[in-house]
């Protein structure tokens, strides 16, 4: 049973968690939210076409309200969120007003960093970004170092490197950046900022991170040229964009603590409906697979531009594997869920590659290495990783989100294997990217 908690005047909530009864296994078919990370850019180049936007299937979480509220105040009328059906009014580019306050993205670092190239782009016309406590402590020059090359003016904490920031918008010049890492909001900021710019705008990355922006940008009108060999993508700019209609499939990263849940559950049969599997998010259901996980994929489709399935996951016996190299670009989110499956796995994982989880809404090797800790799992904590020696029986105690969305619900699935009940703090951070998560471990565990 899952059972949350609201301790006044405290406004964290605990989430208390204890393990199914005896012989009762997660059964049934359910939905997850929409994809994040599509949504959020729905909203943006939605805010930034000419013409109306509908968006259906939208994320209703935390993060893509951050967005929604930014280019709200930057002048596109997108209606309220209380609906996944979303429609959005269109200025087109270059239109961005200079907004009366400071621009807040909340606890989106999606939000922060590509708006940031769209931004930059607009000559003459001054902004300012922040975000909570969290964001602000993550780093930002990432996308602001490459941005200043193409002549960008940003200004910021730490040697330009963290939020607040200013950005005095100017006319960028093209640009060709080889990327030191991976990652699809470096590789979305400069695509954005190219929108603007008289010329060709090229990323480079050292391996393929997601491609929702490319996709979605073609679909609304833009030229890009895609080099998947060696991993660039070039936009030809000026590119006015188009409203479209998008409907956003539901977010694998969302599914893949259910596929977790599934798995070590004894008796256990989900499935999960809808889907996003493009390509460069899959590495989580590879991984799975490759440990030994009962899943298929079944009523497989294309939902404007993005394949999507529904994931039929069975409970089985997980086996230890090594997860690193190019892989990590392509799950790098479910990592927290996936050091949860290797807890109850036979035999040792090893996470690797994976030293970008330390900058994200907390230091999440830290964390999982210090939460699963508590609950009685074998775990080392590396700089790049994580080695989880499978198969400690797990035994309920008091842990905490630290304000991570992902690490709550990952401790969540992980505590229906332990003994006992084990109550998770500051749990409300589900609400970020999965606002009915506790809504639908309850049912599940009383089903």
């Amino acid at each position: 049973m899952a059972v949350l908690h609201l301790s006044a005047p405290d406004p964290h909530q605990t989430l208390q968690v204890t393990p199914p009864a005896a012989g009762l296994a997660l059964q049934g078919r359910l939905r997850i939210p929409g994809d994040k990370s599509i949504s959020h850019r729905a909203l943006m180049l939605g805010a930034i076409a000419e013409g109306e936007t509908v968006i259906e299937g939208l994320l209703l979480g935390e993060d893509p309200r951050s967005t929604a509220q930014c280019f709200q105040q930057l002048g596109a009328k997108i209606s309220d969120l209380n609906s996944e059906r979303v429609v959005v009014q269109g200025i087109g580019l270059g239109n961005l007003q200079e907004p009366l306050d400071v621009l807040n993205a909340g606890n989106s670092g999606t939000t922060i960093r590509l708006m940031l190239g769209l931004l930059a782009a607009q000559p003459g016309k001054f902004f300012t970004v922040t975000g909570d406590d969290s964001l602000r402590s993550r780093p930002m020059s990432r996308v602001i170092k490459p941005l200043q090359s193409m002549g960008a003016q940003i200004w910021g904490r730490h040697q330009n490197s963290l939020a607040p920031l200013a950005v005095q918008g100017q006319a960028l010049q093209p640009s060709h950046y080889t990327s030191p890492i991976a990652s699809a909001q470096v590789k979305s900021c400069l695509l954005l900022a190219g929108l603007s710019i008289d010329g060709d705008t090229t990323v480079t990355e050292p391996a393929l991170s997601r491609d929702h922006s490319e996709r979605m940008l073609q679909a609304f009108g833009a030229k890009l040229t895609i080099d998947p060999e060696h991993h660039r993508v070039t936009i030809h700019g000026p590119a006015p964009l188009t409203g479209q209609t998008v409907v956003v499939p539901g977010d694998i990263s969302s599914a893949a603590f259910w596929l977790v849940a599934a798995s070590i559950v004894p008796g256990s049969e989900l499935v999960i409906e809808n889907v996003g599997i493009n390509p460069t998010r899959t590495g989580v259901l590879e991984v799975l697979q490759q440990m030994g996980a009962n899943i298929s994929l079944e009523n497989e489709r294309l939902v404007t531009g993005e394949p999507v399935a529904d994931l039929r996951v069975k409970a089985s016996t997980l086996q230890g594997c090594t997860i690193g190299g190019a892989v990590i670009p392509r799950l790098i989110d479910e990592i927290p869920i996936l050091a949860v499956a290797a807890a109850f796995a036979q035999g040792t994982t090893r996470i690797q590659d994976a030293a970008e989880l330390r900058v994200k809404e907390s230091d999440r090797l830290a964390v999982m290495a210090s939460e699963l800790g508590k609950l009685g799992a074998k775990i080392t904590e590396f700089p790049d990783g994580l080695e989880i020696v499978g198969g400690q029986a797990l035994v309920g105690a008091d842990v905490d989100s630290f304000t991570d969305h992902r690490i709550a619900m990952s401790l969540a699935i992980a505590a229906l294997g332990a003994k006992g009940t084990t109550r998770i703090h500051r749990a409300e951070a589900a609400a970020i990217s999965y606002p009915e998560f506790v809504e639908t471990l309850s049912h599940l565990c009383q089903a």
